[in-house]
């Protein structure tokens, strides 16, 4: 919907690309708005500006004047993004009330991640766009939910059944479960985790797996998974410290979906990484700790989101992706905008891609 700057708050999620006189962006769509970007607005005289119905807490965004409905004209009535933070919000109270020592009930779970689930398959590159809506405060939940999206992506691709995909996309969403047994005060402290906390925080798979057992509308695999996601196939992950052939399949991809997603969100002692540059960290820094089948998956569609978009790079500069080597798909030639310059990205190692600008 299409309101005035003046009614605009922060947690307000951008729609659309506001543009200044000459025709480029000034805050690019799908920004999670604050202050600085308000301050921006009001500099720029910008009047108006197209505004997700949701903001990033969940909550519906409620004017006093909307200028326009545009996306309900388009028959956009409830976009993926809003749907995807209502999941979110709806999946933060399910974990509270296992907090407070409610049983767990798979059924509840499934019922409201699965619509998303299929909405997403439908619409795959919005895989890509999840590390824009991750919050500190609430990055437990967007974890839970965006490692399951991540996690039925990659199992559709690598072609499981559809069976077997909903259940891979359970176990990421489920991953962190456990999590809920876990001393709120330390999931919630502000600040880097002592040793000893540290030493809780690594018992949340086991706590998972004894949330889980006894439930008969998982797979094994999937129970696997959420006992196994830190794991790593060089035997330098935990709990049990198991090398690849111990390995459950499905634990292989809610392994690179975990880490995937904690590496490009925002959380209260890591600042977010761009999605390209977390999938070269995982296929070179982290070479044998991941299934290179699944990182490559990931990659791959990696190059069908690039393909001839425009992109901003690391140095903040504009260019449009003219060729994509599959070798190495997050390092395309692009062409500057400005300077009509064409540079191979692979031979800038210092430069990276930033944002795909849709």
């Amino acid at each position: 919907m299409r309101v005035k700057v003046d009614e605009i708050l922060t947690g307000c999620i951008l729609a659309r690309d506001i543009t200044g006189r000459t025709g480029r962006p000034i805050i690019r769509s799908k920004t999670v708005l604050n202050e600085n970007h308000l301050e921006i607005l009001k500099a720029f005289l910008v009047k108006e500006a197209s505004i997700e119905k949701t903001m990033i807490n969940g909550r519906l965004f409620e004017p006093m004047e909307r200028i326009d409905e545009e996306f309900e004209d388009m028959g956009n009535v409830s976009s993926f993004t809003q749907h995807y933070l209502k999941v979110v919000q709806n999946y933060k109270v399910l974990f509270k009330s296992w907090q407070a020592g409610a049983s767990f009930d798979v059924m509840k779970v499934r019922e409201l991640f699965l619509p998303l689930l299929e909405r997403m398959l439908k619409s795959k590159s919005e895989i890509f766009n999840l590390h824009h809506y991750s919050s500190k405060e609430d990055y437990l939940y967007h974890h839970a939910i965006a490692s399951g999206l991540i996690s039925g992506y990659i199992a559709k691709a690598l072609h499981y059944d559809d069976g077997e995909i909903i259940q891979i996309a359970l176990a990421g969403c489920l991953i962190d479960c456990g999590m809920a047994k876990i001393p709120a005060s330390i999931i919630e402290k502000n600040s880097s985790l002592t040793s000893s906390e540290f030493e809780e925080i690594k018992k949340h798979p086991a706590y998972g797996l004894k949330m889980v057992q006894q439930s008969t509308f998982l797979r094994d695999g999937v129970k696997f998974a959420i006992a196994q996601h830190h794991e790593r196939l060089d035997g330098s992950g935990y709990p049990v410290r198991n090398k690849e052939e111990k390995l459950h399949p499905f634990s292989k991809i809610v392994a690179v979906a975990d880490v995937f997603h904690a590496m490009t969100s925002e959380r209260v002692y890591r600042k977010k990484e761009s999605p390209f540059k977390v999938l070269e960290m995982i296929r070179q820094d982290h070479f044998g700790k991941f299934d290179l089948a699944v990182v490559q998956t990931l990659l791959n569609g990696i190059s069908t989101y690039l393909s001839g978009n425009m992109v901003k790079l690391s140095t903040g500069s504009i260019a449009k992706v003219l060729f994509i080597e599959q070798k190495t798909p997050t390092r395309p030639l692009v062409q500057f905008v400005n300077s009509g310059e064409i540079v191979n990205l692979e031979q800038k190692r210092q430069w990276y891609i930033d944002e795909v600008l849709n």
